[in-house]
């Protein structure tokens, strides 16, 4: 490896291993920050956090991979070329196309991990971590009770505290207990105390409340010992039993399971369907699929049509529909007012029948293709995001070397720029193809595609030295132009005059 190899490596490595953790670290936050509602106040672990960042770590690579190197590509050679390193390499008879070599050839190595890592490791990081995040949305909040509010998280329990003190301790509890058959009676049992305390036990696996001084309420419904009464329910007056107690204590404990709290994890089998959780295999297999269902479905529509007419034609000796003989001697019959009433009113249904059975088979369709649609579009991502890392190093080495300016100032604006392009024209591609606009490949490709003339016509300015992003070429110019104009409107001031 000569020399200039080096040089051009290790300005590309330091930038690229740095861009990669920042952008990773920035899509996490972003992914933290829209499910915050769903993580706070869950009796979650450090382990489930670690795996759940793990696994999201993963999934951000495929999109950080394409803006790494269009960040550090743009960065080594705008270094290169604000420290002169750049014009001394062209001095010494070597082209900018050379110099790019070694970084090509790395770069064409990232894309190629990139598509692996997309179809092996990405759809096992998608069904781990999407599981793992429904699992913690689904968690219920740990108990968390407020001032004056009912709190009715608890199975079989609303209750309310006046005031929370800083030690602990809860004033003015109330608490209703609710029976199984409390939506047909009611609460079943009341508890008033002055104040108490919450806690859990045995590794929060049990709830643990204790009051003071207070009041117990009991109305034991429909038992053998009770009284009868009447109950008003929905407007009607039902007669039923109750046996009605009260209890004053000055100390009460009632312990509850919180095993509704705990986290439970989802078979992965559920989330197996989803495109982002199939390799290329698999997304083909599922593609061809749904296109031979799709198929099927239209060369059965006609013949599963006609079970909606009444009258038929029948099949001549030269394969022509003919009318049948029962036809004619039918049409020729004389037909009465009330009969043609019931003709009127047998074709109206028949032909509504016809109507429903046609829009329920279209949009049978239309959803078979848009579904196999969907999983052909993941498959080509596949591809696409592969070649979007050495594209954006096609634009981000000539751009550099044009702008010769390094750090993080101009880059980051320029790469930003460039990424916020692809996204806009991938998700652009992806619409269309959804909504039966354009082919899937075209789709799928017309953000690389753009996006490669781009980089070409990069590679042209900074191999003939072009000045694309200098202020005084476009001043110059501008003169260049006012003067011209000023120069038109004089002759033809001359030539009015």
């Amino acid at each position: 490896m000569k020399k200039l190899d080096k040089l051009v490596l290790m300005s590309f490595w330091g930038p690229f291993i740095i861009t990669m953790s920042v952008v990773v670290f920035v899509f996490l936050m972003r992914i933290m920050i829209f499910y915050i509602d769903d993580f706070v106040s869950k009796d979650l672990g450090i382990t489930d956090y670690a795996q759940l960042f793990f696994f999201f770590s993963l999934i951000t690579v495929p999109t950080a991979l394409p803006l790494a190197t269009l960040l550090s590509s743009l960065m080594a050679f705008g270094n290169l070329g604000e420290f002169f390193e750049l014009t001394a390499i062209k001095s010494a008879g070597i082209s900018v196309t050379r110099a790019m070599l070694p970084l090509f050839i790395v770069t064409f190595g990232i894309s190629v991990f990139s598509f692996f890592f997309n179809d092996r490791v990405s759809p096992w990081a998608n069904l781990k971590g999407y599981s793992l995040l429904y699992d913690i949305k689904t968690t219920k909040a740990t108990l968390k009770i407020k001032d004056g509010i009912f709190y009715n998280d608890l199975p079989g329990y609303s209750i309310k505290v006046d005031k929370k003190e800083e030690n602990g301790r809860l004033k003015g509890m109330v608490i209703y207990k609710h029976s199984n058959r409390s939506y047909e009676f009611g609460n079943t049992e009341v508890i008033l105390a002055d104040s108490g305390r919450m806690y859990s036990i045995n590794d929060n696996r049990y709830l643990v409340i204790e009051l003071y001084n207070g009041t117990r309420y009991t109305d034991e419904a429909n038992s053998s010992t009770s009284r009868p009464v009447y109950i008003s329910s929905g407007g009607a007056m039902t007669r039923g039993f109750s046996n009605f107690s009260r209890n004053s204590f000055k100390h009460y404990r009632l312990t509850e399971s919180l095993a509704s709290f705990g986290m439970k994890r989802t078979d992965e089998g559920q989330f197996k369907y989803h495109e982002f959780m199939k390799n290329i295999t698999d997304l083909t297999k599922t593609a061809d699929s749904l296109r031979t269902s799709y198929v099927e479905t239209r060369k059965n529509l006609v013949p599963g049509s006609q079970q909606y007419y009444s009258y038929n034609y029948r099949e001549g000796t030269d394969k022509t529909l003919k009318k049948g003989a029962w036809v004619d001697s039918l049409l020729a019959k004389p037909v009465s007012d009330s009969l043609k009433k019931d003709i009127l009113e047998n074709a109206k249904g028949a032909a509504g029948s016809m109507l429903s059975y046609t829009k329920s088979q279209y949009d049978y369709l239309q959803t078979k293709l848009k579904d196999a649609n969907r999983y052909e579009l993941e498959k080509h991502h596949k591809y696409t995001n592969a070649i979007s890392c050495l594209i954006m190093f096609l634009i981000g080495a000539p751009l550099g070397a044009i702008i010769k300016k390094g750090g993080f100032g101009v880059p980051v604006l320029v790469s930003i720029l460039f990424f916020i392009l692809l996204y806009v024209l991938t998700n652009q591609g992806d619409k269309w193809v959804k909504e039966g606009l354009l082919a899937v490949p075209l789709g799928a490709w017309l953000a690389n595609t753009v996006l490669l003339l781009a980089g070409l016509y990069f590679i042209s300015k900074a191999r003939s030295d072009s000045r694309l992003f200098e202020k005084d070429v476009y001043q110059m110019q501008y003169k260049r132009i006012k003067a011209w104009l000023t120069s038109r409107f004089r002759k033809s001031q001359l030539i009015q005059s």
